[in-house]
């Protein structure tokens, strides 16, 4: 069954460890995603996701702006980044590990996602809506994004290690309407 982010309730954040003190976050305020979820054989489900690079949005626009240059993400030559998920693993509990293809610079390595299935319920309109969290980490690094600056008192300006957190809502695709309307 179809179902489409809502994106107005949904959150990509990403952190990173700033002088190896604190945690740095930020998040994507543009993006994209359909799921096929399959409630009876949730291994046959699966999700698509598009990010708007360009829409990194970490609070400081001067940082924004280091991240959207060639140094970080090059938005100009690689504007989006995507997940295509390949597995999912029921766990139980509503938990399940999702496997999937990261693609940032145009270059592609497996991650896996531990998602959480938070609610799924009938709004006020009627509309199903499932509620999810996820985590995932990779090495930055995989994807290119290598600048980084030595700081005197040893240690680096950025960590390599980025944590991913995903709060998501999706709509169910109304599909007896859309079988209404064609006949």
């Amino acid at each position: 069954m179809a179902w489409e982010l809502d994106t107005a309730h949904s959150l990509i954040e990403f952190s990173v460890k700033h002088m190896m003190i604190s945690t740095a976050k930020g998040r994507f305020n543009t993006f994209s995603g359909t799921l096929d979820l399959d409630e009876q054989n949730p291994q046959a489900s699966s999700v698509d996701v598009t990010i708007d690079i360009g829409s990194v949005n970490t609070g400081d626009l001067n940082r924004d702006g280091h991240l959207r240059n060639a140094d970080f993400f090059d938005v100009e030559h690689y504007p989006t980044a995507t997940f295509t998920s390949t597995q999912v693993e029921p766990l139980g509990d509503d938990r399940y590990r999702v496997y999937g293809d990261l693609t940032i610079r145009d270059i592609t390595h497996p991650v896996t996602l531990d998602v959480t299935v938070e609610a799924v319920i009938t709004d006020l309109h009627g509309k199903r809506r499932a509620g999810f969290s996820a985590q995932t980490s990779f090495n930055r690094k995989d994807f290119g994004l290598n600048w980084n600056v030595a700081l005197e008192t040893g240690g680096v300006l950025v960590s390599d290690k980025v944590t991913v957190n995903i709060e998501a809502q999706a709509v169910q695709a109304v599909e007896a309407e859309t079988t209404a309307a064609s006949a």
